[in-house]
């Protein structure tokens, strides 16, 4: 256990990138608890937000959409969570591009402070090229996703689809302008995470063996990383299942298996 804490403290952050109602909010909260890290997300700008005088619907708008108001917010968070030093810029306007900077200052700012869950933010982007993140991506289908927000926030079938949509959408636009990468992308995540299934808690058990077995490669050098190592030649050239030229034409196609019928069932 020791040297599993030990490991990881090599690891400077986890970045949650979500589909909004997958649980991805809770999964980062609760995977902060039990390692004892510090945790940026939406809640530390809202509730700043409040500080400031700014309403929480304020804040939802402007979060992760590039208004000026929000860099502001970001910029006070030094004096909500002193364990995140944000540097503030030099001066402030109602400008996208200013917001864009100050997020990338409070993300970067986090890294270096150490041990810390970023929850959306576009950190996985801002992120992506340090071996010391692990990245991860928190989704499940539409009509689970519909189910979460109806219980956790008491909406109509049709006010929940509509929220989700609009959040996806948001969170796709941003990404795309600030980033030119769609949060969907695999290649930007370590681990992906499907909550259909898998309860909240086995994801952040996941997710905290995965950060572990990264922390183990960080000291490997780059030569040595990725699937092919550890791994021999195949004994014979692997076989290929190629379409016919023509997709259209089936005449050289095998055979679709015929398969025994199962035996009746026997009456009562």
């Amino acid at each position: 256990m020791a040297d599993e804490h030990e490991r990881r403290a090599h690891m400077v952050a986890v970045t949650v990138s979500r589909e909004y109602g997958s649980g991805g909010g809770e999964v980062g909260a609760r995977l902060a608890q039990q390692l004892g890290w510090a945790l940026v997300d939406h809640e530390i700008v809202a509730q700043v937000a409040r500080r400031l005088g700014v309403t929480e619907d304020e804040a939802a708008e402007y979060d992760e959409r590039g208004e000026g108001t929000l860099a502001r917010i970001l910029a006070s968070m030094r004096s909500f969570e002193p364990s995140i030093p944000v540097p503030p810029p030099a001066t402030w306007a109602s400008d996208e591009q200013l917001y864009r900077e100050a997020l990338r200052q409070t993300v970067e700012a986090a890294c270096e402070a150490g041990q810390v869950v970023i929850v959306g933010r576009g950190a996985q982007a801002l992120l992506r090229d340090r071996r010391d993140v692990l990245h991860v991506r928190i989704l499940a289908p539409l009509e689970a996703r519909i189910a979460y927000v109806m219980r956790r926030e008491g909406l109509e079938r049709s006010q929940a689809l509509a929220r989700i949509q609009r959040k996806d959408r948001d969170r796709t636009r941003y990404m795309q302008a600030a980033h030119r990468v769609s949060p969907a992308d695999a290649q930007l995540y370590d681990l992906s995470i499907n909550t259909a299934v898998l309860d909240l808690d086995a994801a952040v058990e996941l997710i905290a063996l995965a950060l572990e077995r990264k922390a183990r490669r960080l000291e490997a050098p780059a030569s040595e990383l990725g699937p092919a190592m550890g791994i021999g030649a195949y004994s014979g050239p692997p076989d290929d299942l190629r379409p016919p030229a023509d997709a259209h034409d089936t005449s050289e196609m095998p055979p679709a298996p015929q398969w025994p019928a199962p035996p009746a069932e026997s009456q009562p």
